[in-house]
């Protein structure tokens, strides 16, 4: 028997050990493929948290920023009030000094940069209870800028009412004045029948009328004055006596003594007379003058002054006495 080509059979532990090795690759090829498996579930996971972690972050940012914008459209209101009267800020003080507060506890949540959810639903709170009291500081001042436009437009009136009144009490007192200065001059005295008697009295006091310069040492004037809307009550009378030479004779009782004229300013005047008047009635008025010295030859002037206006005048001449006379 030919034995040339027979192949012995292996030996069974050899067989054994290749199934051995077959099964070792088996099981490296599962955990490799379980590792695999595992790490994508796993970087799954890790690649959600992250996502989640990044969408918490940006919606946390999404928030600040909102709250941010809003703060600042607050902060927008209220300085649109800023322009507001000292008047009016008076009124609001109180409700500035608890915006202040909100605003700066705002601030210090707005500053934090890792401010919490919970922080910014604080902040978001306190921003809308601002907004509250700055729309009722909105109303406030509404009603009170409201009130005192009110009130300007009530003094516009009443400075306008005033100057209308202070026009119309002016034009009143110059029509008043002028009424009373035409009442004053209508009230000044007439005087007519105005009569010069020069008189010649003797030691014995016997009077008697004479023209003779040198005899005469008295002169008796008299008048009549009236006015029919002169006021009852005493008016004094100025009564001026010029001599031949134009001067005013004065008496020891009228010497240095003037009155004020309307249109000659002031004027010295021989004497003053005093006059009880009775409205309407014509009053007669007499008096009598001695100078203490001689009568000259001449024409003497009798004016006759009442409220400053020359009312009356009369001349009298004295004549140059004869030998006998």
């Amino acid at each position: 028997m030919d034995n040339s080509n027979f192949q012995p059979s292996p030996p069974d532990n050899q067989s054994t050990h290749k199934n051995s090795k077959k099964t070792i690759i088996v099981i490296l090829g599962i955990a490799c493929l379980a590792s695999w498996g595992y790490l994508l579930v796993n970087n799954n996971k890790t690649g959600n948290v992250i996502e989640q972690n990044q969408t918490q972050i940006a919606k946390i940012s999404d928030d600040k920023s909102n709250v941010q914008k809003s703060f600042d459209e607050s902060l927008i209101r209220l300085d649109s009030m800023a322009s507001i009267s000292n008047g009016l800020k008076g009124k609001l003080t109180e409700e500035n000094k608890d915006i202040a507060k909100r605003k700066a506890e705002i601030r210090v949540i707005l500053n934090k940069k890792n401010a919490t959810s919970a922080e910014l639903a604080k902040a978001k709170e306190m921003i809308t209870q601002l907004n509250d009291k700055i729309g009722s500081m909105e109303q406030e001042v509404a009603r009170l800028s409201t009130d005192n436009q009110s009130l300007s437009q009530d003094k516009i009136v009443l400075t306008q009412e005033k100057g209308k009144l202070t026009e119309d009490l002016s034009t009143t007192m110059v029509a008043k004045e002028d009424l009373e200065k035409k009442v004053d001059i209508a009230s000044t005295l007439n005087a007519s029948n105005i009569v010069i008697t020069p008189m010649n009295v003797k030691s014995s006091g016997k009077e008697k009328v004479t023209s003779t310069a040198k005899r005469v040492n008295k002169l008796v004037i008299s008048f009549d004055v009236n006015n029919r809307i002169a006021q009852p009550g005493t008016a004094d009378i100025y009564v001026c006596v010029l001599g031949p030479d134009g001067k005013n004779i004065v008496t020891r009782d009228s010497a240095a003594n003037t009155f004020t004229t309307r249109d000659e300013g002031d004027k010295s005047y021989t004497a003053k007379v005093p006059v009880e008047l009775e409205t309407g009635k014509k009053k007669n008025v007499e008096f009598s003058f001695m100078p203490g010295a001689d009568f000259q030859q001449g024409k003497y002037l009798i004016q006759i002054y009442q409220n400053g206006f020359k009312i009356g005048e009369g001349v009298r001449e004295l004549k140059k006495g004869g030998l006998f006379s």
